[in-house]
């Protein structure tokens, strides 16, 4: 298994993950408890963050302005600008019993520590799983990763846009939900070609 070249990634297929449909945005107490009920029953979890980007050197990071969780079939998005949101999302990434799957794990813990005070338990971070699999040098972020189990192109266009405005635009919506809903995908495509 080996890191594709970004000419290679731009000639696959797009990854086509989960429709707006199977996207859920919590901003209420009522959306959150709906949340939590369904990923509390999940063994394992595809999950991100996005903030908003920075473009000077020295301006700091106002922290997530959103946490992704994603089944096989669902996502959820956690604004952080909802009190009950953030709530809800710390349940799920404080809890022992479910594991969160991600790229890149660590600038995220780190963020969601020092602006929300959440300390996520139980991780397993992709990007080092794949690193280690691949006997690369640098670790192998998401659209690498999509690339190499999945040999589909994980699309960036809203990766740049300002995540502290809100509400969301589509297709931020189907690209933050994407990127969790992704992992997941990864995960379970490299649990069944293990021996």
């Amino acid at each position: 298994m080996e890191r594709p070249t970004k000419e290679q990634i731009s000639a696959l297929p797009l990854y086509i993950g989960l429709g707006l449909s199977n996207i859920y945005i919590v901003e209420n107490e009522q959306q959150a408890t709906d949340a939590l009920h369904v990923l509390l029953t999940e063994p394992r979890l595809g999950f991100d963050t996005e903030s908003k980007p920075i473009f000077q050197k020295g301006q700091v990071s106002p922290g997530p302005s959103l946490i992704q969780l994603a089944t096989e079939t669902t996502a959820f998005l956690f604004p952080t600008r909802f009190p009950c949101a953030v709530a809800a999302a710390k349940q799920i990434l404080t809890n022992q019993n479910i594991k969160k799957i991600g790229f890149g794990i660590k600038d995220d813990n780190k963020e969601l520590r020092n602006k929300l005070n959440i300390d996520i338990t139980n991780t397993q971070d992709l990007s080092v799983t794949l690193k280690q699999l691949a006997g690369e040098k640098n670790s192998i972020g998401a659209r690498a990763a999509v690339a190499m189990v999945l040999g589909k192109r994980l699309g960036k266009g809203a990766q740049k846009s300002n995540w502290g405005a809100y509400p969301l635009k589509e297709n931020q919506i189907l690209y933050a939900a994407n990127d969790a809903h992704s992992a997941i995908c990864v995960e379970r495509a490299l649990v069944s070609s293990r021996p």
